[in-house]
């Protein structure tokens, strides 16, 4: 019998997937050829919330009617590689676009260099992370044989954050793909231009049986997050990793969460200053501080040295950058208005509550969204700057007596997504590595562990949980499959009552 309420589903289901059809035609027109890969309809795109659920079943239906074998993996991954590399300059302009001005280079180093460099390290890998791993299973099942397959999971989704739009999207995309799923991304809302740059690239290179991009707000994000995926990674802040995680628990999906935090950099007694600034500045103004890893405060061990560095950082920016009055053009700007006003109103709340507030350059220009950088001297622990996650260009600087109270202040608040220890002692740097717990750590410089395909990357607890990277995100996308080969002749097959009769067997077996 036809009811309302399923004339109704029809109706939806209808118009989503006429929206998928429309846009796959819109994407396929503005293509050479308007064709897909080999002749495939491109990459989806959904733009409506009741698109969202076709598109998954589409992507499910394809990975079930066929999993991706070798072949086609590195086919895949190849071709992703040969279609960024080709487009980079359409990359760094629609990064550029979105930030109103970002650093060329700064884009191609972070958006670019390190999404080719993971794909080269999956395609490295990837014939040998695919084969079953012999195990032993162990003398009291013998004759038996036992292995471990990684086998993929289905359809992992990918949401993915607006500060480095194109490396947090296509890492875990490209990871995804090397591991056997079909994949359903959403890009930044905050970042219009580079997701149409990312719904363009992916559908020359995926058809829409492997590769959906979902495009909305916040109101089509909360739904993305609520899809039953087998695999959910998300990036962002830890307050929306919350929400994030709250959706997916309704459908149990495994998550990875990358979610940044107040990540401390611990200035050892014993560090040279001027070689401590430049390798912060590096990490800390790199694309104007918007970073999840960039160090969110940094704790001078022993009072004399504070002013020592802030001279030192002063002139770090003053030879990187100069005065900001010009163009500054491989200085990054604030995403948005709301980003640069939440960084204005900590500053201002410092000032108000009597902290030493020094700019580290002129030009400060709220009309082109420039912050100048800027440091923040001992500010009490109650500020926002001291309580949220700081992604920007603003840098508190404070001093300690001791390591040990470095340590215990490090201690005392959520763990990390990062930590940099600056010490040539080996004795110090083991010892905030014994006592402190954080997501990675680069000693003595800031950021690089990101780029080590051969580490994972995630955080823990506030952080994150789960990583990705390499190796990391294949296992994480995959189930690693346990399977036991029982030989034609067992001693198990003598495991069976009466049992007085094996008694024996059974007392040498739980010996």
């Amino acid at each position: 019998m036809t009811t309302p309420a399923t004339l109704a589903a029809t109706a939806a289901a209808t118009a989503a997937n006429a929206t998928i059809t429309a846009a796959n035609a819109a994407i396929a027109g503005a293509r050479r050829g308007g064709a897909g890969p080999r002749g495939e309809d491109p990459a989806s795109l959904v733009t409506t919330v009741a698109a969202l659920e076709p598109a998954l079943r589409q992507l499910r239906q394809a990975w079930q009617a066929g999993r991706p074998d070798y072949a086609q993996r590195r086919d895949d991954l190849q071709r992703l590689r040969a279609a960024l590399k080709r487009r980079l300059p359409d990359m760094a302009d629609s990064i550029a676009a979105d930030f109103g001005h970002r650093s060329r280079d700064e884009s191609l180093l972070a958006d670019g260099m390190t999404v080719l460099a993971g794909i080269d390290h999956l395609l490295r890998h990837l014939r040998g992370w695919m084969k079953p791993r012999r195990v032993g299973p162990g003398w009291r099942l013998w004759p038996a044989r036992a292995q471990v397959r990684h086998v993929p999971l289905g359809v992992v989704g990918v949401i993915a954050p607006w500060n480095y739009p194109v490396n947090l999207a296509l890492i875990p995309l490209a990871t995804a793909i090397a591991a056997g799923n079909h994949v359903f991304l959403k890009p930044s809302e905050h970042t219009p231009r580079t997701t149409r740059f990312l719904q363009e690239l992916l559908a020359e290179v995926f058809p829409a049986s492997r590769v959906a991009v979902a495009d909305g707000g916040t109101d089509l994000a909360g739904a993305f997050a609520a899809l039953p995926f087998d695999h959910l990674v998300f990036t962002g802040s830890t307050a929306v990793g919350r929400k994030v995680m709250a959706a997916a628990a309704a459908n149990l999906t495994p998550l990875t969460l990358e979610l940044g935090g107040k990540s401390p950099l611990v200035l050892c007694a014993d560090y040279p200053i001027e070689r401590a600034a430049a390798r912060l500045a590096t990490g800390k103004w790199f694309n104007a501080g918007q970073t999840c890893i960039a160090p969110d405060y940094v704790l001078v061990v022993g009072r004399g040295r504070r002013e020592a560095l802030v001279q030192a950082l002063r002139a770090q920016v003053a030879a990187r950058y100069g005065g900001l009055g010009g163009e500054a053009p491989d200085y990054s700007r604030i995403v948005n208005d709301a980003q640069f006003d939440r960084l204005q109103g900590w500053l201002d709340e410092a000032r108000a509550r009597g902290c030493e507030v020094l700019p580290l350059a002129a030009g400060h220009d709220r009309a082109r969204r420039l912050f100048a950088p800027a440091l923040v001297l001992d500010p009490p622990e109650d500020l926002a700057l001291m309580r949220e996650e700081i992604f920007g260009p603003i840098l508190p600087v404070l001093s300690v007596d001791s390591l040990q109270q470095a340590i215990d202040f490090v201690n005392a608040r959520p763990r990390p997504l990062a930590l940099y220890p600056f010490s040539h002692d080996r004795g110090q740097v083991e010892a905030i590595l014994r006592s402190t717990v954080a997501g990675g750590v680069t000693v003595n410089d800031a950021l690089l562990h990101f780029a080590a395909e051969n580490l994972p990357f995630g955080g823990v607890g506030a952080s994150g949980m789960g990583a990705y990277h390499g190796r990391a995100g294949f296992d994480a996308m995959t189930k690693a499959l346990p399977v036991l080969w029982q030989a034609r002749r067992s001693a198990s097959d003598l495991l069976r009552p009466p049992y007085p009769r094996i008694r024996r067997m059974i007392d040498l077996l739980v010996r």
